[in-house]
């Protein structure tokens, strides 16, 4: 029971973060030292996907899951979670270069809006 509370806990702080890479700089609207943490995590989110890289909470997850005697995924977790609500199908290459680019194009509008209001 803990290893599947451990595996549920992941899953929602893998989306969490995946939020956070999307709408994170809308936090500095109010408040510009999240900018601080929100660009490293931008980058990262964005670096996984073009790079078909695998973040460490999809083997965390996993790992978590075999604990528990639940089925485990070999996809990531966008592959696995989110693409099945936006896309049927399987993931291609540009689609995952679609993906890299909603949260850099939101928040260079974002951060674009934030420096004009710091600025004034």
């Amino acid at each position: 029971m803990a290893y599947r509370l451990a595996a549920d806990l992941t899953l929602v702080l893998h989306l969490l973060f995946v939020v956070f890479v999307l709408f994170g700089g809308m936090l500095s609207f109010h408040y510009p030292r999240w900018a601080w943490l929100h660009l490293p995590a931008l980058v990262w989110g964005i670096w996984i996907e073009w790079s078909k890289g695998l973040c460490p909470l999809t083997p965390l997850e996993n790992h978590f899951r075999q604990l528990a005697a639940l089925e485990e995924y070999r996809e990531g977790f966008a592959e696995h979670y989110l693409l099945p609500l936006i896309y049927p199908g399987h993931l291609t290459v540009s689609t995952q270069w679609f993906l890299g680019i909603i949260p850099l194009v939101v928040n260079l509008i974002v951060y674009f809006w934030v420096f004009r209001k710091h600025r004034k």
